[in-house]
């Protein structure tokens, strides 16, 4: 007896052994997708598969948590420029989700406030969570102490900066054109991938006015720790407010010639 249980012992095989690593392990160093996973069998190995679910429940968090909109506007006091807090036309998070249109614009009470506002700004700044509480949450700020010296080094004037609750990227512009404002740059959480559930975008638009097409932005993307960094964000788009404000245009005709905050402006940062 003792001699079948000292068998079973040395045949039963050990987990690590279970997993068949996959030869491009190496490349796993390059990047976050999801590649060389390896396999137990004919499925996936367990801890892959929990990291997959873990990064699936981190992107459902960032669409459907809410973002604390009265903690953000009072961290946005610091900066000394003045908060409103507006909606869109979407009424809540299903709402939105279900209406892309309806975040795109303003609701009345909304244009109500921006309409009592008699001043006129070269600039208004943006936040809106879109499809990233996160997003916000975790770059918004610190993304705004980069960009707000440069933009005053510049000599424009900034409006208050905006919060609106369920907006898309277009709803700057509904923002922009009942400011009277001459650009707009909008803050707005991305829709997360299964790696990037906290990645910041920023669109850039010169004389905005709703139903502007598309072509006629400016996008910064994957603004986050592990993407681009908020310095180099602010570096790139105070490089774009600088040259739309010169040359009257944003979108496919304004082009990012920065190469990184560390390089001179100028630069193509496509080129070695």
């Amino acid at each position: 007896m003792s001699d079948d249980k000292s068998n079973s012992l040395v045949t039963k095989p050990a987990l690590a052994e279970l997993v068949i690593e996959n030869p491009w392990q190496s490349l796993k160093t390059h990047t976050d997708a999801r590649i060389a996973l390896g396999r137990a069998g004919s499925s996936l190995p367990t801890k892959a598969h929990l990291a997959f679910q873990l990064a699936h429940a981190q992107a459902r968090d960032a669409v459907l948590m809410p973002l604390g909109y009265q903690q953000l506007a009072e961290e946005l006091t610091r900066f000394e420029l003045g908060v409103k807090h507006l909606s869109s036309q979407a009424c809540d998070r299903a709402t939105y989700l279900q209406r892309p249109d309806l975040g795109r614009l303003l609701d009345e009470p909304s244009k109500q406030t921006l309409a009592n506002d008699l001043a006129s700004y070269d600039i208004v700044l943006v936040l809106t969570e879109g499809l990233s509480s996160a997003a916000i949450r975790e770059n918004a700020s610190s993304m705004l102490a980069a960009l707000l010296p440069k933009v005053v080094g510049l000599g424009l004037s900034i409006a208050p900066l905006i919060i609106v609750e369920q907006g898309r990227v277009a709803v700057g512009d509904d923002v922009a054109h009942a400011l009277g404002a001459k650009m707009v740059a909008i803050l707005v959480g991305e829709r997360p991938g299964l790696s990037s559930p906290d990645s910041l975008g920023i669109y850039f638009t010169y004389q905005a006015y709703p139903g502007i097409e598309e072509a006629k932005r400016n996008c910064l993307s994957n603004i986050r720790s592990a993407g681009m960094s908020v310095d180099d964000a602010a570096f790139r788009l105070a490089y774009l407010i600088e040259q739309a404000n010169q040359l009257g245009y944003s979108g496919v005709e304004l082009k990012d010639k920065t190469k990184s905050s560390n390089a001179k402006v100028g630069q193509n940062f496509l080129l070695p």
